[in-house]
């Protein structure tokens, strides 16, 4: 594939740096928009990486991105919502959006992002809006192409990474869903699904499930975080009941690190029913290669020492 002009939607985000770093290194020229210049400015780095502060909820934002591109991937999404920033919005409204600017500038080729279990009679409102989206995709009349991942983990992820910091300082860890069952796939394995994408015709027209070589339950997880972060506190595994009232607590906290609507997703097992697509050519990595790396008790303390740094402490 010759070097083309792609226009990376949320490309500064944790997925989005992978896939924007992978674009740039094999020529591309990358356009990211994006409402927080700061938070992309390690993009800045990349001589083929054009940053465009701009809103592109706005009206014609979209319109202008895409007629100076050949290619879209979408990667836009959120796991909680607020008052600004809905499942709706995020998940339906944008890419439908963004599917319409395609049309009109011609702009054929789409990758999008979606998750695993999304349905539009799933279990939660994030499930449903992402099923929601996969629908009016298939029905654009593009070329396109849906990722369903797994949870995604490496350097920068929210989930162990998470838990590694409440591992440090609760004496007890109390954890709804400690049964359900997560297939973690590495951050870069999926950027670079992504990437071949473009490249593939094979793939137009089809959707793919991402999911690490290895199958954990919850509980399992937290204690190979644990295990690597030097901490172990017992884990009490809530019941439906307890983990609802749990749910509704945090969900009202700063920073929402669970929500009911994240109870309702994990109802379903975040699981792939197939091998890892071959199309692709990729051995997917295995948690245990890459967390020791990023979760170990040394590389912890030189994450807190860095927001000390940022922190002026």
């Amino acid at each position: 594939m010759a070097a083309e002009t792609i226009l990376v939607i949320g490309g500064s985000g944790f997925v989005g740096g992978h896939v924007v770093n992978r674009l740039a290194a094999i020529g591309h020229r990358v356009i990211v928009p994006t409402r927080r210049p700061v938070v992309a400015n390690p993009l800045k780095l990349l001589p083929t990486v054009e940053l465009v502060d701009c809103d592109v909820n706005r009206p014609g934002v979209l319109a202008r991105l895409v007629e100076r591109a050949s290619a879209v991937i979408n990667l836009v999404g959120i796991l909680n919502e607020s008052r600004t920033a809905t499942f709706a919005r995020a998940h339906v409204e944008l890419p439908r959006s963004i599917v319409a600017a395609c049309v009109s500038a011609g702009v054929r080729r789409l990758v999008h992002m979606s998750a695993l279990n999304a349905d539009p009679q799933g279990p939660s409102r994030y499930l449903r809006s992402k099923g929601e989206c996969e629908a009016l995709i298939k029905a654009s009349g593009l070329d396109w192409t849906i990722f369903q991942p797994s949870v995604i983990f490496g350097r920068e992820d929210r989930f162990l990474n998470l838990f590694a910091k409440l591992l440090r300082f609760a004496p007890v860890l109390p954890l709804a869903g400690a049964d359900v069952r997560f297939q973690p796939v590495y951050v870069a394995d999926v950027a670079e699904c992504m990437v071949r994408a473009l490249t593939l015709d094979a793939t137009i027209g089809e959707k793919y499930a991402l999911c690490g070589p290895q199958v954990y339950t919850l509980r399992e997880l937290v204690r190979y975080v644990g295990s690597l972060a030097g901490s172990s506190p017992p884990i009490i595994a809530l019941s439906p009941a307890l983990a609802r009232i749990q749910a509704i607590v945090l969900e009202h906290l700063p920073g929402a690190l669970m929500s009911r609507d994240n109870l309702a997703s994990m109802t379903k097992d975040s699981v792939c029913e197939c091998a890892f697509p071959a199309i692709f050519g990729i051995a997917p990595q295995r948690l245990e290669t890459i967390a020791p790396d990023y979760l170990g008790s040394a590389a912890l303390r030189s994450h807190y020492d860095l927001y000390r740094v940022r922190g002026g402490r």
